[in-house]
């Protein structure tokens, strides 16, 4: 797809080598050039009716002609068509009602009847342009030609100034015509962008303390002695340096030390391990996205609130999920339909403004500008996403029920869902030195809303008709993958709930028996000597 000028290159991952003793390993790792039918080389974007312009100018602009003054399309002029989503605006019109209804209970501010008002307007003005086109071209070419043969001839200066500014008013006035077509389409675009997906009818409504418990696992540890926070512990065993990177970088940053790095790493290690098994691609992406691919994943890189980093000056952003960066790499692709599902587990750094967030719960690592964290992502056939979706909370479970944490999954409401969830699962754990329960997952289906604006489609390979003739007629029509995402660990939240969950009296923490050989096979973090 191209931006300002630049393409991206089609990525392809080399196929690695597999280790002997792990099939699921040899099966992940297929490259991902045979994954998709074909690749579009750019962004499809309004075509303008030039091709008389052209001819006209090559005629006009001669060496002994006045220069007359240039004649700018609407991209020059600065009316720049933003990236288009394909959203189903005639879907909505006839299902407005369900859609207003929705709009409400998802608490969002789109304005639906301007979408529609706009909608309806650009209707009119594209069966104007149907209408009218076909003889406005055909006269503006007369005219054009009868301008370029009287030009032919020797004329008195004055004269062929006169024609010449006659043919540059022909072609401002369909450069205007079309220019008011793409500004309207641009701010459809930007009002429907605003639409939230629609919500699945087992959600429950209102806001999240309106979410349902679908389980509870394990139950709170009692402890016979004086808890501490993750901030003490950290602190005690020398595990955190918040001072430091509070100088170096700001509030809300930290250094880890010590066992809390190894830590980190054994969590990622075991996490990605683990996911691995159930048939994950294993990536590791960019840090940094185009503003565009962080908008069509539903996300508002400069809205007010706005939990992105932005990059000054660029049309660039800080990544706050791999999420992002993962739904982009199939961007503007057709995928075969027997290469899905796509499974992808990615490592990345994740970097939030939290803005709007105070409190103790926000204290220590519980909420942080930049930290690690695994994501799973799947793209499937429509059907299927579901299915998926109960797989992506299986998994979730299955890792934290093996760390031994006390947990509940939440059906979100649907007042706290975001804008491209059709319902979120939410795992929350149990976390003494807070007292409460604390958000450390969530897993999502997000149906077409992100692939209608990343433009991920599939096709069968089977025929779309039995028509024994070949080509692209032949076709099945491609259609809009789902896609879901779900965290598989978010590295500071785990480390809260495993340092706060697995205290002893004697201010060591135990390690979970899963990450022991992912930390060198240290059982315990004690206290250092003084």
């Amino acid at each position: 797809m191209g931006f300002g000028g630049t393409s991206l290159l089609t990525l392809k991952l080399a196929a690695l080598p597999s280790p002997s003793s792990s099939s699921s390993f040899r099966s992940a790792f297929k490259p991902l050039s045979k994954t998709f039918l074909y690749r579009n080389s750019h962004t499809p974007r309004p075509q303008l009716p030039l091709f008389f312009i052209k001819n006209f100018s090559a005629s006009a602009v001669h060496a002994t002609a006045p220069k007359a003054p240039k004649v700018t399309s609407p991209v020059e002029k600065g009316v720049k068509p933003q990236w288009k989503a394909a959203i189903d605006f005639k879907w909505i019109r006839e299902n407005k009602d369900d859609v207003a209804a929705n709009i409400k209970k998802r608490n969002s501010n789109a304005n639906l009847e301007l979408v529609l008002e706009l909608y309806n307007q650009m209707l009119n003005l594209q069966k104007l342009i149907v209408t009218h086109r076909k003889q406005d071209v055909e006269r503006l070419r007369v005219e054009r030609n009868a301008v370029a043969n009287k030009m032919k001839g020797k004329l008195e200066s004055s004269e062929r100034q006169k024609l010449i500014e006659e043919g540059k008013n022909l072609k401002e006035a369909l450069l205007t015509l079309e220019e008011d077509l793409l500004k309207l389409t641009d701010e459809l675009q930007q009002e429907a962008q605003c639409i939230p997906n629609m919500t699945h009818p087992d959600v429950p409504i209102g806001g999240e303390d309106n979410s349902t418990i679908r389980k509870m696992v394990g139950s709170p540890r009692e402890f016979n002695f004086l808890v501490k926070d993750h901030l003490q512990l950290g602190k005690d065993l020398d595990l955190f340096d918040f001072d430091a990177a509070s100088e170096v970088s700001g509030s809300k940053f930290y250094y880890l030390k010590n066992e809390a790095v190894m830590l980190e790493m054994g969590l990622i290690n075991w996490t990605l391990l683990e996911v691995m098994k159930r048939g994950f691609i294993p990536l590791t992406t960019p840090e940094i996205v185009r503003s565009s691919v962080v908008e069509k994943c539903g996300f508002q890189p400069r809205g007010t609130n706005t939990q992105v980093y932005s990059i000054e000056g660029s049309d660039q952003c800080l990544i706050g999920t791999a999420e992002i960066p993962v739904g982009g790499i199939h961007m503007d692709s057709i995928l075969s339909a027997s290469v899905l599902p796509l499974k992808y587990v990615a490592v990345s750094h994740c970097f939030r403004t939290e803005a709007g967030a105070a409190g103790t719960a926000t204290r220590g690592l519980y909420r942080v500008h930049q930290f690690s964290k695994l994501e799973m992502f799947i793209l499937c056939q429509p059907e299927e996403s579901d299915f998926y979706h109960e797989e992506l909370i299986k998994i979730e479970e299955d890792l934290f029920s093996s760390l031994g944490l006390h947990y509940k999954t939440l059906d979100m409401a649907s007042g706290d869902l975001g804008a491209p969830a059709y319902r979120k699962f939410d795992i929350e754990a149990w976390m003494p030195g807070l007292a409460r329960f604390g958000e450390i997952s969530s897993a999502s289906n997000c149906r077409d809303y992100q692939s209608r604006r990343l433009g991920i489609r599939y096709r069968s390979s089977e025929p779309a008709s039995t028509n024994p003739k070949k080509g692209k007629g032949n076709l099945s029509p491609a259609q809009f993958v789902h896609t879901l995402n779900a965290t598989a660990c978010a590295v500071p939240r785990m480390i809260v709930c495993l340092l706060e969950n697995n205290q002893q009296e004697d201010g060591s923490v135990v390690i979970p028996e899963p990450l022991r050989p992912f930390m060198g096979g240290l059982e315990l973090i004690q206290p250092k000597s003084r």
